[in-house]
Formats: C-alpha cells, sequence, structure tokens
C-alpha cells in the first residue's frame, strides 16, 4: 500500500489574495486583524498619486506576535483563529472577525512585497514576503521565509504592514473609499480609533449630505449636532444620532423621535447617522452611563429643536427621489382622483401623500393596495347613496321604504364584518408587540389608547378629553419633579358621552404587576378623584398578575387588573363570535 498527500501550490496565495472585491477591501482586512489583535489605535498611510516608491502601511497598538506565534498561528494558512481561542478576544472581549484565517494574504492584492513587523514580550519579529519568491516554488510549504528578532522596551508592542512595489494594474486605493468602508464597521466603537492619513474618522466619512449646526438651548447650553443622511444603498451600522456628553457616548443611537413621525418613511431612518455633543444634559445620565432620563425635559428640548431640521434635510435628500419612485403609481391614482367630487378630492390626496411617504421604498405591488383601500371608501360612499335612497322613498310606497331600510341594514352588516375583519389582524400585530421583551408601556399604550374595544365593547364610548390629557400632564409633571430620576408612569384619562371617567395605567407586557402598582392607580384615582364627584373606574394592564395583588373582593371599587394576553384573547373571542354571526345573518 502507497500513501497521497495534498500538494499546496504556491499559487495558492495569490487565489487567496484575489478573494477582495476592491484594494480598499483588502485593506480593511488588515484593519480587521488589528481589531482582533485588541488595538486600540489603527493608523493607515495611503500614498498620493504619482509619488516615488509608494507604499501602503497600516500599523497598529494590538498584543502583536512572538516567533512562536507567528510559526504556529499567522502561517499556519487557513486556520480560523476562532477554533483556537474561541469567539471572542483575550483582552477586551471583542467579537472576532477574522473567519478563513487568509487575512494576511490581503495585501498581496495590492503589492508585489508585503513586510511585516510585530512586537510583543520585548521581542520585535520581523519578515518579508514577495510575488516573484512564491513563483521560485511549487510548495508553499517548502518555501523559505527568513525571520529576523531584535530586543526591544517592553512596553513596545503591536505590529506594522508595509506593502511596497504596488500592483500597476490597480488604481491608487481610494481615502475616501475606505474611510466609508471602515466607519460602517467601527464608526460606533469607543475603544477603537482608526486614522487614515491622519485623519481619524468622522461623520463627514459617511457618502451623503454632511451637516453640522450649532445652536444655544435654554437651560442645556451650546449643542453641536453633526451629521450624514447617507445616499448609498448598503445599510449603515447602528444608524442613528449617537448622544455625547462629557466627551462620553451615552446609551444607544436615537432617531430624535422621527420613528414616531406618522409621515416620516421607517426605511429612511436607516440613512442616518450622527451625533450631537450636549454636555448639559449630564444631570439626566443614569448612574451606569447606559442612557440618559427617558422622561428629561431637556432631551425633549434638543430633540424639539433638531426634529424639524432633520427632516428638512432628509426631504432635500430625497424628496427627489420618493416622487420618481411614486409616479407611475400616482398616474394611475390621479385617474381615479379626477372621477371623485372636489371635497373629496382633496381629502384623497392629502391621506393618499402621506401613504406614499409613509411607505416610501416599498414596492408597488405593497403600496397601490393600501391606497386602493382609501379611494374604494371615498368613491362608494354607500351610506350617503342609501340616505338619498331614504329620502326618495319617504315620499313614495311603504313597499320601497321598507326596501331601502333592509338595504341599509346590509350595509351595516357588510361594513362590521369588514370592521371586524380588522380589527383581529390589529389583535395578531398587538399580540407581536407584546410578547416582545423589549417593548415599553408606549407601544401598547398607543396602540390602545384610540381602540379601547380591546378592554371590553363597555369602554368603546369613552375617548381622550383633551383638556384632562392636559391636566394629567401637568398633574405627572409637579408629581414628578422631585424625582425625576424615576420613569413617569403611563396613564390615559378618559371621559364617556355621561362624563364618567376611565383611568388606565399601562405597564410595560414583561412587566409582572405587583400590589405597588395597584397602589400607585388607586393613588391617581383618588387624587384625581378630589375635583369632580363623578365615578373614576381604573383599568390596570401588565404582562402577569403577581401573587401579592388583592383579590376582587379586597379591592378599592370600579378597579380591573387585566393583562395582555388574556386581554387580545378575550377580544379576539369577541370578534370571532360576531364575525360568525354576521355571516349567519347574511345568509
Amino acid at each position: 500500500m502507497s500513501q497521497l498527500r495534498f500538494h499546496v501550490d504556491t499559487r495558492l496565495a495569490f487565489l487567496l489574495s484575489e478573494n477582495y472585491r476592491s484594494t480598499e477591501n483588502a485593506i480593511k482586512e488588515l484593519v480587521d486583524n488589528a481589531w482582533d489583535a485588541d488595538a486600540e489605535r489603527v493608523k493607515v498611510f495611503l500614498p498620493e498619486p504619482l509619488t516615488v516608491n509608494p507604499e501602503i502601511i497600516v500599523e497598529d497598538d494590538g498584543t502583536g506576535m512572538i516567533e512562536e506565534e507567528l510559526r504556529r498561528e499567522y502561517l499556519f494558512i487557513a486556520s480560523d483563529r476562532r477554533q483556537r481561542r474561541g469567539e471572542r478576544t483575550a483582552s477586551k472581549k471583542r467579537k472576532v472577525k477574522g473567519r478563513k484565517g487568509i487575512g494576511k494574504f490581503a495585501g498581496l492584492m495590492t503589492a508585489s512585497t508585503m513586510k511585516l513587523e510585530t512586537c510583543a514580550r520585548g521581542i520585535c519579529s520581523s519578515f518579508s514576503v514577495t510575488r516573484d519568491e512564491f513563483k521560485k516554488f511549487d510548495d508553499i510549504e517548502g518555501m523559505p521565509i527568513n525571520l529576523f528578532t531584535k530586543k526591544v522596551s517592553q512596553e513596545k508592542h503591536g505590529t506594522r504592514i508595509i506593502l511596497s512595489n504596488l500592483n500597476q494594474d490597480l488604481t491608487f486605493p481610494n481615502p475616501t473609499k475606505l474611510k466609508q468602508l471602515l466607519i460602517q464597521e467601527y464608526g460606533r466603537e469607543i475603544d477603537f480609533n482608526v486614522e487614515v492619513n491622519g485623519k481619524e474618522l468622522g461623520i463627514d466619512d459617511v457618502q451623503g449630505n454632511f451637516t453640522e449646526i450649532k445652536k444655544e438651548i435654554p437651560k442645556v447650553g451650546e449643542v453641536n449636532l453633526q451629521f450624514t443622511i447617507s445616499n448609498q444603498k448598503r445599510k449603515l451600522r447602528q444608524p442613528g444620532i449617537a448622544i455625547r456628553v462629557g466627551g462620553k457616548i451615552v446609551g444607544n443611537p436615537s432617531f430624535f423621535g422621527l420613528e414616531k413621525v406618522d409621515d416620516f418613511p421607517p426605511k429612511l431612518l436607516d440613512k442616518l447617522y450622527g451625533e450631537v455633543e450636549a454636555d448639559g444634559l449630564a444631570d439626566h445620565v443614569t448612574a451606569d452611563w447606559g442612557a440618559l432620563i427617558e422622561n428629561s425635559e431637556l432631551l425633549k428640548k434638543v430633540e424639539d429643536v433638531f426634529q424639524p431640521i432633520l427632516k428638512e434635510k432628509f426631504k432635500e435628500e430625497y424628496g427627489r427621489e420618493i416622487n420618481l419612485a411614486q409616479a407611475r403609481l400616482k398616474k394611475k391614482i390621479n385617474e381615479r382622483l379626477a372621477l371623485l367630487p372636489e371635497h373629496k378630492r382633496e381629502y384623497a390626496d392629502k391621506a393618499i401623500k402621506k401613504i406614499l411617504q409613509r411607505y416610501y421604498g416599498e414596492p408597488e405591488s405593497k403600496l397601490e393596495p393600501i391606497v386602493n383601500v382609501v379611494l374604494d371608501s371615498l368613491e362608494r360612499s354607500d351610506y350617503r347613496i342609501v340616505i338619498e335612497h331614504l329620502y326618495e322613498a319617504s315620499n313614495s310606497d311603504i313597499a320601497t321604504l321598507a326596501e331601502v331600510l333592509c338595504e341599509f341594514g346590509l350595509i351595516e352588516l357588510a361594513i362590521m364584518a369588514e370592521q371586524t375583519n380588522g380589527r383581529l389582524t390589529f389583535l395578531d400585530y398587538l399580540e407581536q408587540i407584546c410578547i416582545n421583551p423589549t417593548t415599553l408601556e408606549e407601544l401598547p399604550h398607543k396602540a390602545i389608547e384610540n381602540n379601547l374595544w380591546v378592554i371590553g365593547h363597555e369602554f368603546t364610548l369613552f375617548s381622550s378629553n383633551k383638556t384632562l390629557k392636559r391636566q394629567v400632564e401637568e398633574y405627572l409633571e409637579k408629581d414628578y419633579k422631585s424625582n425625576i430620576g424615576e420613569k413617569r408612569p403611563d396613564l390615559l384619562l378618559n371621559e364617556n358621552i355621561l362624563q364618567e371617567y376611565l383611568l388606565i395605567e399601562f405597564k410595560r407586557p414583561s412587566h409582572n404587576l405587583i400590589y405597588k402598582d395597584y397602589q400607585q392607580a388607586t393613588r391617581y384615582r383618588n387624587d384625581f378623584g378630589k375635583y369632580t364627584d363623578k365615578e373614576i373606574k381604573v383599568v390596570i394592564i401588565g404582562g402577569k398578575r403577581g401573587g401579592d395583588l388583592p383579590p376582587k373582593k379586597h379591592r378599592e371599587p370600579s378597579v380591573e387588573i387585566l393583562v395582555y394576553p388574556e386581554l387580545i384573547s378575550a377580544a379576539r373571542k369577541r370578534l370571532d363570535w360576531l364575525l360568525k354571526e354576521l355571516r349567519n345573518r347574511t345568509n
């Protein structure tokens, strides 16, 4: 029996180097290696065009490598570092980016000569490889590499890669393109700074429309906003506006309330990348510096100042594209709008414009059905037609009048069935929100506020009273002025036709209701009760019922404790029953 073994052709190095789509991608691979080496700073130097003997240099202050690590790991082709050392780096616990063990060949895409110098634990090691040397040997394992070492200070560490004899068939790497690649990956990292030709990565390196604005805001002081609205197709990593206070980034990037604006296209949020410096918010940062206090009035002032500016800049950048993308659909819409009465046409035009803005970027196949629903409801005008028939019938015979009344009833049933199906769909989406553990109380509050039928049919006549709403907001501001660090409760106070009041206390779906929540809600009821002799019904809604909640017989009067899963299930059962009854009647 004879044995065989694989022969590793030296052409493998060139094949691996060609794995990168551009010289900028290849250089980014070398920066990724610095990330994996727990570097805090990386400097990239790119040559100017027409430079004599141009070189590309990538150097970092990472852990570096000793001779044994070079032999055992760096020169081990296609060795997956994650399998050897795990998914995280040793010191900074970063998620390792190197996957295939081929990043070492990235430099050979752009240059014929690659020199590596690396220092660790008092020793600097260096070697060079060239394309010509690879060509002299058939087997890559037989190619000798001369390693040079020298003693240095124990404090010196890091790696430096020098690429020379640049590939003449490729254009020089473009600093702007490289910065755009790197800021996508590393723009939000707080302990990894990248410089390209002496300039640290900044907001202005994102491809798009860059804006810098300084504003003096009362009680906050000077606030500096820098942002870019990207015009590239690629999605930004961690889009939004990062908030920097006292030189430190606080919490996750924010969209300054744009995500709550009804007519703002959600897809455009991914195009926003920026940073705001607001040292005046220092007193409103949580103790762990993990976030700003949610109900901070000063943060609200900052958002109120800059949100209109952001909206206007988006309009400048994407207004034309929105109009062009919707031109074909608009032609169909205009044909139907022209057939509507003038008073309806104006309303329909405004409604459809909002829909088109809101769903910017969605395909026509998704937009058209939504627009058609609006136009159908305006074109049919079933109620108006039936009322006209009733008026005509009242001056004729009783038989005609009965027939028209029957027609009116059938239309009522059809509309009720359509509404019931719509409500069932609404419950499906509400359920999705409520099973998400990260959902705050704000989302179910907004969803249920104008859909009180979810709680029960007896609540459908309650509606939001603006005066009451203002009283609630003023009351909460006074009540929580001294405890600004706590999250303000999410209250809703409504009124029905009999001037009876309904007070709802929302908690997040992941929150288990406890006795403290019950006490809080009833205290609000008692406080508001001082100003009216009408009964105030209290509903407390949360994720689950805690064991210390009082049983119904021991509760204060007119207090109901509900949980989202049961709430949705009960509403769905009522609608299913109603839909079944409607089908039986129409049949």
